[in-house]
């Protein structure tokens, strides 16, 4: 892969905030994901006119987190249901060689009932954990309930019994007593056998007097499944409600030999990092999440997807009803998802923005609701100083993954970078503070004191490298630039906080099961001789994200040449009315035109007409005709970095081309494959 040339020029210019990722088009459409940072284990409601989202958080806290919508497209951060981990283990803590990376808490359920919400969500090794509010913004009382029930969906049926329904491949449910005191004793049932590709993650719902339950099964694929049955006990039958949907997404870099519950790979582990895509689908399709239904009655889905350097992110898909069977995606095109759709609720008062305030000064006396701790902090150990500083002292760790002053935030995608001014001028002897990506394998670059003099360090896990700059000042501006599409990131600092230097190679960024995570922003500090030292102080964390803003991404009024992935060509508009590939020129250009609600029509601008679908059914046979029609709109769909594809809103399906065959270009293609090459995405380029 290429060395990617806007991490080098980020790494040497002064950050200035920018746009931030939202999934809101400003045009009536969305993109997904809804975030362009790690979202684990969707679990949707709606309550009213708002909707309500639960997500994983893991090893960190605050823990588990609630958003709130009015359109399901632009969220606010309502609360998390816990500051810490209140439960007295030491792995929470990172105290005595134990850790909870990759486990903690995970696969929340929230549900409303009675005038109160409750999340449901299990801890590893714990059990069932309920969190009840009478709102979503808390406080939230906290039950630990025990058990071994995980990755559940939870049902408040209508005789007054709450039923789990849990287990992999094989699903189960349990009753849970109505004061939440434990479970009915001999009420768990299997209610569908092995065999049926359930798989896990089960989301259970009542509607219409029917019994639904969604599931993501993982052989050999992430795919979503539904069961539906008359009774909570069955008989179930089965379909798939989504398949194949990558988005266009490749599977990520992946650590083969760091798996769920492996030891913290010590200094000098040496890590095997697939990053030959090829095309797998793996996890990178949409699987895990379930369904809700606006105040009007339409009903869309929350998926996730692992999204390379991001983590698993959230999207947004329409569903069609047939048959009484909850399909993800349109009709015509069951199973597939839109990257670019309308959205669900189109209310002009809303202006688009993203969940969380990423950027912080300290100024506040307290830190941005964004931030969270790896592992329960030490709360005398840190704080936010009236001079607007947040200040770390530093603690005994043999390495970056047990260091107890680490405060993270998930990075943000798809380029974004991270910059700190940093005074290391309290740090004693052993001592070493800095920025880093928390992941297996972690990097950071980093102040270090030892024997009275300061050294800059550049350190990556993956391969033990280590870059350093000697007799620096203690005061310093530190960056960290992520491409998270293509899994690469860059560190650099300065002196002045201007003009920023390269520091060491690009570091690899892989996804992996032991933090379970994305890459995260960390802020830290720890001392390696094994006792208590000095402290650190930071000030000025801004997060910039120079793609964020796509209002160019969509070339209204542009004269524009399609390059197809698959083969190279260009689409060229001939005069007996096809659209075959070409090899440039002016028959290869269109004029886009805006149609309204994300909608466009792309005329040729060699006078033979707009680009139309005029047949049905398998042809999907595409024209260019003289007039405009419903034919010829399309939904522009937008892939970031020029690359797109284009939705008939006729078929609902892509137009496309065969790679490896004359045919003309037609729109009855379901959707991309992960690299993009299957003929249906194309890479635009303005002409006039």
């Amino acid at each position: 892969m290429k060395r990617f040339a806007l991490l080098l020029i980020a790494a040497m210019a002064a950050v200035t905030v920018s746009w931030a990722w939202t999934a809101d088009n400003g045009n009536g459409t969305y993109t997904n994901p809804l975030f362009y940072d790690e979202f684990s284990d969707p679990d949707i409601i709606r309550v009213g006119d708002e909707f309500y989202l639960a997500g994983t958080t893991m090893h960190c806290v605050p823990g588990l987190v609630v958003l709130r919508s009015p359109d399901l497209v632009n969220w606010d951060l309502a609360s998390y249901c816990f500051d810490r981990f209140d439960i007295p283990d030491d792995q929470f803590s990172l105290t005595n060689g134990k850790e909870a990376y990759g486990q903690g808490i995970w696969a929340p359920c929230i549900r409303y009932h009675d005038g109160k919400f409750y999340i449901f969500s299990n801890i590893n090794g714990i059990g069932l954990q309920v969190y009840i509010a009478d709102n979503p913004e808390g406080p939230w009382q906290h039950i630990n309930m025990g058990g071994n029930i995980y990755d559940l969906s939870v049902l408040f049926d209508d005789d007054g019994k709450i039923y789990a329904v849990h287990g992999y491949d094989e699903v189960k449910t349990t009753e849970i007593k109505p004061d939440f005191s434990g479970y009915v004793e001999g009420s768990e049932r299997v209610i569908i056998p092995r065999g049926n590709a359930m798989g896990e993650g089960h989301h259970i719902y009542k509607i219409n007097g029917k019994y639904y339950i969604l599931s993501a099964d993982y052989a050999p694929m992430g795919r979503m499944q539904c069961a539906r049955a008359d009774k909570i006990e069955g008989p179930y039958e089965t379909r798939v409600i989504s398949m194949k949907e990558t988005l266009g997404t490749e599977v990520e870099n992946w650590v083969n030999n760091v798996g769920l519950g492996s030891p913290v790979p010590e200094v000098g582990f040496q890590f095997d990092i697939n990053t030959d895509h090829g095309d797998r689908m793996g996890c990178a399709t949409l699987h895990q999440g379930g369904i809700v239904d606006t105040p009007e009655g339409e009903w869309w889905g929350v998926t996730m997807q692992d999204f390379r350097g991001v983590g698993r992110t959230v999207g947004l898909s329409p569903v069609t009803w047939v048959d009484g069977w909850p399909y993800f995606g349109l009709e015509g095109n069951l199973g597939r998802t839109p990257r670019t759709w309308t959205k669900p609720i189109n209310d002009p008062s809303i202006t688009p923005h993203d969940p969380y305030v990423r950027s912080d000064n300290f100024d506040g006396g307290k830190l941005q609701r964004i931030w969270q701790w790896n592992h329960n902090p030490v709360e005398k150990k840190w704080t936010v100083t009236k001079q607007g500083k947040l200040r770390l002292n530093t603690m005994p760790a043999n390495q970056f993954l047990w260091a107890k002053n680490a405060l993270t935030q998930r990075a943000v995608g798809p380029v974004g970078s991270a910059t700190v001014e940093i005074d290391a001028a309290k740090l004693k002897d052993g001592d070493i503070t800095g920025l880093a990506l928390l992941n297996t394998p972690y990097s950071y670059i980093a102040i270090e004191k030892a024997d009275g003099k300061f050294t800059l360090k550049q350190y990556d896990q993956n391969g033990n490298t280590t870059v350093e700059v000697a007799d620096i000042p203690t005061q310093l501006w530190l960056r960290v630039t992520c491409d998270l599409d293509n899994e690469k990131a860059q560190y650099s600092y300065s002196l002045d906080g201007s003009q920023f230097q390269n520091l060491g190679q690009e570091v690899v960024l892989a996804y992996q099961l032991k933090t379970f995570q994305g890459s995260r922003y960390s802020l830290f500090a720890y001392n390696q001789l094994g006792k208590d030292g000095g402290y650190a102080e930071f000030d000025n964390f801004v997060v910039d994200e120079p793609l964020a803003d796509r209002s160019a991404n969509l070339p209204i009024g542009k004269v524009i040449t399609l390059t197809n992935l698959g083969n190279g060509s260009q689409p060229q508009a001939l005069h007996h009315g096809l659209l075959h590939s070409g090899a440039g020129g002016k028959d290869c250009q269109f004029r886009v035109h805006d149609r309204g609600n994300g909608k466009v029509a792309l005329e040729a601008m060699n006078g033979t007409g707009f680009l139309t679908v005029v047949g049905a059914g398998l042809s999907g046979d595409v024209r260019l005709m003289p007039q405009e029609s419903e034919g010829s709109l399309w939904m522009w769909q937008d892939m970031l970095r020029g690359d797109c594809m284009l939705l008939s809103m006729v078929t609902n399906r892509y137009l496309g081309i065969d790679p490896d065959t004359g045919e003309p270009y037609s729109a009855d293609w379901p959707g991309a494959n992960p690299n993009r090459r299957n003929g249906t995405v194309f890479h635009f380029q303005v002409t006039e």
